[in-house]
C-alpha cells in the first residue's frame, strides 16, 4: 500500500472533521454558503494533491552504485576492537557491507559508510 503524503493525510483529516462537526448538528441547515465554499476548496486541493502524487516517478538511482534499489530486509553490525562492519541484507537477496570505525569520544560511537 503506498504511503500517503502528510499534506494529503492532513487534508483528509480536515474534510472528515468538517463532515463530523456538521453532521452532529440538528435542526440547522445542512450547509451554509461559506461551509460549502470551504468544502469545495478542500476538494479542489485534494484533487490537486492526488494529481501531483500520481505524476511523481521514483528518482533515478545511480547506475554505478553497488546499493540495490528496494527495501532492506535486515541489518547486522559486527564490532571488532577499532573497526567493524554493517551488513545490509536487501529484500532481493543481495547484501552490502559498510566498513565502520570507532569514533573517539566520551561515549562509544561508530561511524559506518
Amino acid at each position: 500500500m503506498p504511503r500517503i503524503a502528510p499534506a494529503l493525510f492532513s487534508t483528509l483529516i480536515m474534510v472528515a472533521g468538517l463532515m463530523a462537526i456538521t453532521g452532529c448538528r440538528k435542526n440547522q441547515p445542512s450547509w451554509t454558503k461559506s461551509q460549502a465554499e470551504a468544502i469545495n476548496r478542500l476538494e479542489l486541493r485534494l484533487d490537486q494533491l492526488e494529481h501531483r502524487l500520481g505524476q511523481k516517478t521514483p528518482s533515478a538511482t545511480d547506475t554505478n552504485s553497488k546499493t540495490p534499489a528496494g527495501p532492506v530486509k535486515s541489518l547486522t553490525f559486527r564490532m571488532e576492537s577499532t573497526d567493524g562492519r554493517l551488513r545490509v541484507y536487501w529484500a532481493d537477496g543481495s547484501d552490502s557491507d559498510l566498513l565502520c570505525t570507532k569514533e573517539q569520544s566520551t561515549r562509544i560511537q561508530w561511524a559506518c559508510g
